[in-house]
């Protein structure tokens, strides 16, 4: 594994579980990134980093969240977005539930607020690079500080989600934002990023607490 990446993971806490004897992906990812996140989860098989701002999954699931082989099931979140989430391989994600994947030309990032992905790397070695020198922004570390400073330790398999979207206006700040277990909060924004989709043009979109609860 090369230099960015064992620092990232250097970085980050220990495994999340056990080092996986064997790993059969199914994907149209290019097979060089994919040989790439099969070392990376040799060498470290899920962990958080940057206080749970970045939470890269395990290849299987543990007590407490999904693995990588559940989080990739469709029936879980993506068949919420409907085809927007297709075509990807999702192995982490950011404070805000904000997806990292795998996909046949690089590493990509998945905005459930929209459905959108951007591209990010041609590489996971450097995505690594990247993250390391912009976590600030790519995974929200300094609201990941603030919020766990006001409210204790972030419960693993849970992110910060806005109660008021990001997309119409919300806050980047403490009190917009509350935990939910990552598959909620998934499927409460692909809900908005649909009706996004499908608006006509001018459409004043309804917006409500993204609690599940409420």
């Amino acid at each position: 594994m090369t230099t960015s990446t064992e620092k990232l993971l250097s970085l980050c806490s220990d495994s999340l579980a056990a080092t996986p004897q064997d790993m059969h992906f199914s994907t149209t990812a290019d097979p060089a990134l994919i040989e790439e996140l099969r070392q990376l989860l040799a060498r470290k098989n899920g962990c958080y980093g940057f206080v749970s701002a970045l939470h890269i999954f395990p290849w299987q699931a543990t007590e407490n969240e999904p693995g990588l082989q559940q989080w990739n099931q469709p029936a879980l979140w993506i068949d919420a977005y409907q085809e927007m989430a297709r075509d990807a391989l999702f192995f982490a994600e950011d404070i805000f539930g904000v997806q990292f994947c795998l996909r046949q030309d690089g590493v990509f990032s998945f905005e459930p607020e929209t459905g959108e992905f951007s591209w990010l790397a041609a590489s996971l070695e450097d995505w690594s690079a990247l993250i390391l020198e912009e976590y600030s922004v790519l995974t929200g570390y300094p609201l990941a500080l603030d919020w766990q400073d006001q409210h204790g330790a972030l419960p693993a398999g849970y992110r910060l989600v806005p109660i008021t979207p990001f997309i119409v206006g919300g806050e980047f700040v403490p009190d917009n934002l509350h935990a939910v277990r990552s598959e909620d909060a998934m499927r409460i924004r692909a809900l908005f990023a649909v009706q996004m989709r499908d608006r006509p043009d001018g459409t004043v979109l309804s917006v409500g607490s993204s609690d599940p609860e409420l």
